[in-house]
């Protein structure tokens, strides 16, 4: 290899990873960093730190208005949720990540992609997936399934041997990965599923024990199955996110912690904070409850857990996603409305819904007198409805003889 572009954090999986590439393939190492919205605290420095572990270059490339435009938003009017409650957020982030680190590898000319996923979970499917639909001529190259270090004491080592600055350190508990949409925690006592999540696991929320003891309601505007304004103010697909999960976050608000079915075949433990997201999610369901009758419903779930499927594998860049996507679209095309929702010791209850498509009639729906309806006429569709068990009653009444 002459030139590889690693997806680079700053931690110290892929602090290890810029000298390991260069002393085993000889190579220059251009470092990739992915701003998705995890934080400036996070990227502070980022850099420094890549140059100092080895890496000719490092381009820090800012996705965060992208992603939730072009990923998250297009995700959620899939309805997407993986196994009934994880809103899939670091499997949103995994392809446009991949497709800014091709995009850096044919601006430098590089000839081989690297990450820093370990042999075990789902990312390297993702990430790898992702460089094959892009970039099938890179050579990718994955450390995790080649080298011999195999815990954070023999990559601190590594490290050292180097004099190789880096601030992680072997007594850390927990692997985070964070976006504008999420953060998620495994390790430490989660990887005993008897073992109650303890205060120091969850990061961006607070507890609902320690959430106000007052409700708060807000205002979501959505369009086309779009949100578009928060509290009456217009603001981006990320401006509305980083609203939402300034509020729901104090309202303890998305938490989840769940055992879930990886792709490689094995369980993991994951506890995830989504509270701009919960509360979207809820918004664009109580919209799809006025605007969408029972068979677009119906076919909408199908669509949600195709869809959330595909992105959990990785197969963002794939037809499969551009079709599920377009039905999507088409359900959301009269997903307009206002949704008021209550956000109340860690939930985000939609008690307020209206939209200029609903297919609601209160004339037709109330329990009052009506003109609309004539209750007679229940009889005949009943009659029709059940007609298959009556003539399976009396063929068996009959003797089977029909």
């Amino acid at each position: 290899m002459n030139k590889v572009v690693l997806a680079y954090s700053g931690g110290l999986d892929t602090s290890a990873i810029v000298p390991w590439l260069k002393e085993h393939y000889d190579c220059d190492v251009v470092a990739f960093v992915a701003d998705v919205g995890q934080g400036a605290e996070e990227l502070a420095g980022v850099e420094e730190k890549a140059k100092a572990s080895g890496a000719s270059e490092c381009y820090v490339v800012d996705l965060k208005e992208e992603f939730a435009r072009a990923y998250i938003y297009p995700t959620l009017k899939t309805g997407a949720v993986y196994e009934g409650t994880y809103l899939l957020g670091t499997a949103m982030a995994r392809p446009i990540i991949a497709k800014a680190q091709v995009e850096i590898a044919r601006k430098v000319g590089a000839d081989a992609l690297a990450h820093g996923c370990t042999g075990k979970g789902n990312d390297q499917v993702r990430f790898e997936s992702c460089y094959a639909a892009l970039a099938p001529d890179l050579t990718v190259i994955a450390p995790w399934r080649e080298w011999q270090l195999d815990s954070r004491e023999s990559l601190l080592n590594y490290l050292a041997e180097r004099d190789i600055p880096c601030s992680a350190s072997a007594t850390k508990i927990y692997s985070r990965d964070a976006n504008a949409w999420h953060i998620s925690h495994e390790g430490g006592e989660l990887e005993d599923p008897w073992n109650e999540p303890s205060a120091q696991v969850w990061t961006l929320t607070n507890s609902p024990e320690q959430a106000p003891d007052e409700p708060e309601y807000l205002s979501v505007t959505l369009e086309k199955g779009e949100i578009t304004a928060v509290n009456g103010a217009s603001l981006s697909p990320l401006g509305c996110l980083e609203t939402l999960n300034q509020l729901a976050a104090k309202h303890g608000v998305g938490r989840v912690d769940i055992v879930e079915n990886r792709l490689v075949g094995m369980k993991s433990r994951g506890c995830y904070e989504t509270p701009g997201g919960t509360v979207m999610m809820a918004a664009l369901q109580a919209i799809d409850e006025l605007v969408l009758d029972k068979a677009s419903r119906s076919w909408k779930s199908q669509l949600s857990e195709q869809f959330a499927q595909l992105l959990y594998d990785g197969r963002w860049f794939t037809p499969l996603k551009q079709s599920v996507l377009a039905a999507a679209e088409a359900l959301a095309e009269k997903a307009t409305g206002e949704v008021v929702l209550k956000l109340y010791k860690g939930q985000a209850t939609a008690v307020k819904k209206r939209s200029p498509y609903s297919l609601y009639s209160e004339d037709f729906a109330t329990f009052g007198a009506d003109e609309v309806y004539n209750q007679q006429h229940a009889e005949g569709f009943i009659r029709l409805f059940s007609l298959p068990s009556r003539i399976a009653a009396l063929q068996q009444q009959g003797g089977g003889d029909g």
